[in-house]
Order: C-alpha cells, then sequence, then structure tokens
C-alpha cells in the first residue's frame, strides 16, 4: 500500500481509538502531502520516496521545535512534539547505528581512496546521497571523522 494511503487508512484508525497525538501527527503528514500534490507544476502524484522526505522533514522540525521548548522551560510542548516525533518515525525504515555505518564508511573512504580528515565533507556528502533515509547525516559525519582520525 503507498504511504498516502497508509497515512490515510491510520488517520482513520486513529479517529476511532481517540488516539489524539497520534491524529495530530498523521494530520500534518497528510496536509504536506495535500500541499505537494496541489503545488503549482505538480504531477498529481506523490511517490514513496518524496512522502518519506516529507515524513522526515517534519520529523525534524518536531525534534527542533522541542528543542527549543526545553529551553523555554516548556516541557509539556516539549514533550507533545517529542510524542508526535515518536509517530513520525514509525513510517521511516529502521535507521541505521554507528555501529552499522563503520564497515559502509570504511569501504566508502577505500573506494575514494581518502585518508585525510580535510576530505571528511566529500566522503560524508557522497554517502549522504547513497544512505538517504537510513541513516542521519550528522551520525554519518561523526563515524567519518572518527574513522579518518583512526587511520591518522
Amino acid at each position: 500500500m503507498p504511504l498516502f494511503e497508509q497515512i490515510n487508512q491510520d488517520i482513520k484508525e486513529a479517529m476511532l481509538a481517540r488516539e489524539k497525538v497520534r491524529l495530530e501527527a498523521l494530520r500534518s503528514v497528510k496536509k504536506e502531502f495535500q500541499e505537494v500534490l496541489t503545488a503549482k507544476g505538480s504531477t498529481g502524484e506523490l511517490t514513496d520516496d518524496k512522502a518519506l522526505s516529507i515524513i522526515r522533514k517534519l520529523l525534524k522540525q518536531r525534534s527542533d521545535s522541542a528543542s527549543i521548548y526545553k529551553e523555554n522551560g516548556r516541557e509539556d510542548l516539549a514533550q507533545r512534539e517529542l510524542e508526535e516525533a515518536e509517530v513520525l518515525k514509525t513510517y521511516l525504515p529502521q535507521q541505521l547505528s554507528a555501529e552499522e555505518l563503520h564497515p559502509i564508511v570504511v569501504a566508502k573512504l577505500q573506494e575514494l581512496g581518502i585518508t585525510d580528515v580535510k576530505q571528511k565533507g566529500r566522503v560524508t556528502g557522497v554517502l549522504c546521497k547513497e544512505l538517504a533515509g537510513r541513516a542521519d547525516g550528522k551520525l554519518i559525519g561523526e563515524v567519518v571523522e572518527a574513522v579518518l582520525e583512526s587511520l591518522n
């Protein structure tokens, strides 16, 4: 089932189950999907890849908002954002851990012939494109830096 249809189905289930947080999170996803579908120049189709990128964007927004709320002493609002973020995470593919990334990074460094920390950005950029959606860019950068530092 395409992700767009899955979200619609899950909205109905959340309504019936009276799951307020889940319902709000899913409605925000559907709103973003609708905006993409009806945007000027849109083909009227929403691929799962595009849908996943929208969900990742919303997840990052929730995380950023939660951080800001915590800084300003609004734990109640921060908690709400984090709960919605957890709902969004269920629609994303399983993320790679640092341990799983390590051999991928080592292989890519060997493939590109990079041993200098100064070229970290080049490797990180390539890996971020290849692992889009499967690993966080910040984590990729940290693993690349750690591997390069261990080589020198």
